[in-house]
């Protein structure tokens, strides 16, 4: 398969990044993921496949477009009842039933608002290696470079694996941000072509791993140390959950587990839950129940920080 044929399900491709990695960089997010955290602050890349989402902010009303309506062959978008839109006006929305669609996309083509739009598109390698081309002097001028993330991005190992390679061959700095739940054949093969891995740490005990994210850990610890062994480089990335895992406890346990391969962490990144994914699941039309919690103060943080920092860690907050 050629670079012309070979493509990947992309939702979303980010310039300018500067939270995925050092430097400014370009980063490509693939659609996909194995773990299903409650959390989740980008739920339109948990599925697999090309889904429609719906953006109340942009949308105009049926009374002004209504071309959904119309163009439904299974009939799941009816009128919705009278409301007001975030301006205080009178405005009829669209309710579309996802029990009945099949993502078929007709809808969001007839949208000439685009409030109805599809999330998830199959690019070549050679779509996107011209994005990172374009960008490229941003890289060279900061010391960046390209972040493959998703989703879990090596859940598409042939698109991810091929696009990390031909980045690396020009001598961009590869990041690939993962969960680290991956079969490890599939992380070897990376292995070569990725400068970083940005390696997600949840959760270090395996029952409330697999009770609150969906899957045990045994896989994601194993892989980390395997990075660290094959002479990988990883910059560790604990999501900061109240109720969950910010406790000094939890935090200790995570520096002894990594301080056997402390010389290949070069950077341990605190990520405090914010509540920003919220509005996500309202886009996507599904109907499930959500995390919300008060985000951990920043004295928490820095306390955990200062934690690390006393372990012996390069530690930074966002």
């Amino acid at each position: 398969m050629d670079n012309k044929t070979l493509t990947g399900k992309i939702y979303d491709i980010q310039g300018f990044s500067v939270q995925d990695g050092p430097g400014i960089r370009t980063t490509v997010f693939l659609k996909g993921c194995p773990l299903r955290c409650p959390w989740c602050h980008s739920p339109e890349s948990q599925r697999f496949e090309t889904e429609l989402n719906w953006m109340d902010i942009r949308c105009i009303g049926v009374d002004e477009c209504g071309k959904c309506l119309d163009v439904c062959p299974h009939g799941c978008i009816t009128r919705g009842p009278a409301t007001q839109n975030a301006a205080g006006e009178a405005i009829t929305y669209p309710v579309v039933d996802k029990t009945k669609c099949d993502e078929c996309g007709l809808c969001a083509k007839a949208c000439k608002a685009t409030a109805l739009y599809m999330c998830g598109k199959d690019t070549t390698i050679d779509e996107v290696m011209r994005r990172i081309k374009h960008d490229r002097p941003f890289f060279e001028n900061s010391g960046g470079g390209v972040t493959v993330s998703g989703g879990e991005c090596l859940s598409q190992p042939e698109f991810t694996i091929e696009l990390l390679r031909q980045c690396h061959e020009l001598g961009i700095h590869t990041a690939v941000d993962t969960t680290g739940f991956v079969q490890w054949n599939v992380i070897e093969k990376a292995l070569p072509y990725t400068s970083l891995f940005l390696y997600d740490l949840k959760c270090m005990d395996s029952a409330l791993h697999k009770q609150v994210i969906g899957v045990p850990n045994e896989l994601i610890l194993e892989n980390a140390r395997k990075i660290a062994e094959a002479g990988g480089k990883l910059w560790i990335r604990i999501p900061t959950m109240p109720m969950f895992n910010e406790s000094e406890e939890a935090y200790r346990v995570v520096g002894e587990f990594l301080t056997p391969i402390k010389d290949a962490v070069v950077m341990v990144q605190l990520l405090p839950y914010h509540k920003m994914g919220v509005s996500k699941y309202a886009r996507l039309l599904r109907k499930q129940q959500v995390f919300v919690a008060e985000p951990p103060s920043e004295e928490l943080m820095n306390a955990r920080k200062t934690q690390l920092e006393a372990m012996g860690f390069p530690v930074r907050v966002h």
